[in-house]
């Protein structure tokens, strides 16, 4: 994929230091926004099947225990593969998300991330975040996985 001239790609080092400033803390309170919104949709959803469980003898009551994973790696990869590059989260944040080549983050990377964002997060947490103190352009474990870099919109 060619780059447009407005993209720099973010492994060069020619990336502005602006397009990194805060980034670590803005994805912090970030994610705080999307396990919000994550959380109201699975609500949301959880009620319905709920009651459509008693219609259908308790069939869509299969649905709920994979309810949380599915819609979170659905939100994730359906916002961050969409036209803004970021979830509602990061979009408040100013943040959005790009493949390390500055190109468009496809569906697979967007999910792949979140699958290896909520699996790090579980299991090695102290060492994702002992990666994204030391790691070039701030990136955390699971975005060197994905072959993403998340920088501020406005740079």
């Amino acid at each position: 994929m060619t780059n447009s001239p407005a993209y720099t790609p973010v492994s060069s080092p020619d990336l502005p230091a602006r397009a990194l400033d805060g980034v670590r803390t803005r994805r912090i309170v970030a994610v705080g926004f999307d396990l919000i919104f994550v959380s109201i949709i699975v609500g949301l959803l959880f009620i319905v099947l709920s009651v459509l469980g008693v219609v259908t003898f308790g069939l869509t009551w299969l649905l709920i225990p994979p309810l949380f994973p599915a819609v979170a790696l659905f939100y994730n990869g359906l916002t961050i593969s969409g036209w803004r590059h970021a979830t509602p989260g990061m979009r408040l944040m100013d943040l959005e998300m790009r493949l390390t080549d500055g190109g468009r983050t496809p569906f697979i990377n967007a999910a792949a991330h979140a699958v290896l964002f909520y699996l790090s997060w579980t299991i090695l947490s102290p060492i994702v975040l002992a990666v994204a103190l030391v790691a070039r352009n701030k990136r955390c474990l699971h975005d060197m996985l994905a072959g993403v870099v998340v920088t501020r919109r406005q740079f």
